[in-house]
């Protein structure tokens, strides 16, 4: 690829393909507790990126606008180049995680209704913490009526991606969500696959990257994630 990398992380490299359009890549790695654990995952990446596709294309379709223009069908989407809104949205439809060191009066996987939505502000060098809408309004990241819709938005993209895991006897138990501005109107930007959301199975096994953190196996991984994929209708 002869393209001017844009930038690095630690699941993808981003490439410009011009100054509309970026080339997203998605890596053979997998990496756990902010990236201090680092594996080879062969084929991880298509996968990661097929499961994105999909679901990018399902919300489309549901009326989400979001950064997908392309697939090569391995492991690069062309996605629109947005600016992208350095808040992290995370869903949770029951409690697990962080939440729970947070707030331990939670029990593990007691369900959430509503959802419960939280902002981190995404910066890797500070492990990404968690923020008010007040700090986000006060130093104008973005406005009250912008975030209003990002939470609108964070809400519909979970109410359909829940109705279509249900569907497949999954249960989605959060969600990480990233936004992005483009001609002034408000994208889903990122990816969508078991390296940002938790889905478990209905014997309540994870399709998910929580499979790394417990077990570091990478053969593991790559089955719940072929799992996942299978389950969607993307592979078979």
């Amino acid at each position: 690829m002869n393209s001017q990398i844009y930038y690095e992380g630690k699941s993808k490299r981003i490439y410009i393909k011009n100054d509309n359009e970026l080339i997203m890549e998605f890596k053979d790695e997998v990496t756990a507790g902010d990236g201090a654990i680092r594996a080879s995952a062969p084929g991880k990446g298509k996968l990661c990126a097929a499961t994105s596709v999909f679901l990018f294309k399902y919300l489309e379709e549901k009326g989400v606008k979001t950064h997908l223009l392309g697939y090569d069908g391995d492991r690069r989407l062309v996605v629109r180049r947005l600016k992208i809104i350095p808040i992290e949205v995370i869903v949770r439809n029951y409690a697990y995680g962080s939440l729970l060191k947070r707030m331990p009066m939670y029990k593990q996987l007691q369900p959430l209704d509503p959802p419960l939505i939280e902002f981190h502000y995404k910066d890797d060098a500070l492990h990404d913490p968690l923020i008010l809408v007040d700090d986000i309004l006060r130093t104008n990241i973005v406005t009250r009526e912008q975030l209003d819709l990002i939470v609108d938005m964070t809400m519909k993209v979970n109410s359909e991606l829940s109705k279509l895991f249900s569907s497949k006897k999954l249960t989605l138990v959060d969600a990480k969500f990233e936004f992005g501005f483009y001609n002034g109107e408000i994208y889903l930007a990122d990816e969508i696959s078991g390296d940002t959301i938790r889905v478990i199975d209905d014997q309540s096994r994870h399709l998910d990257k929580e499979v790394f953190r417990r077990s570091k196996s990478v053969d593991e991984l790559l089955k719940a994630y072929s799992e996942l994929a299978l389950r969607l209708g993307i592979l078979g």
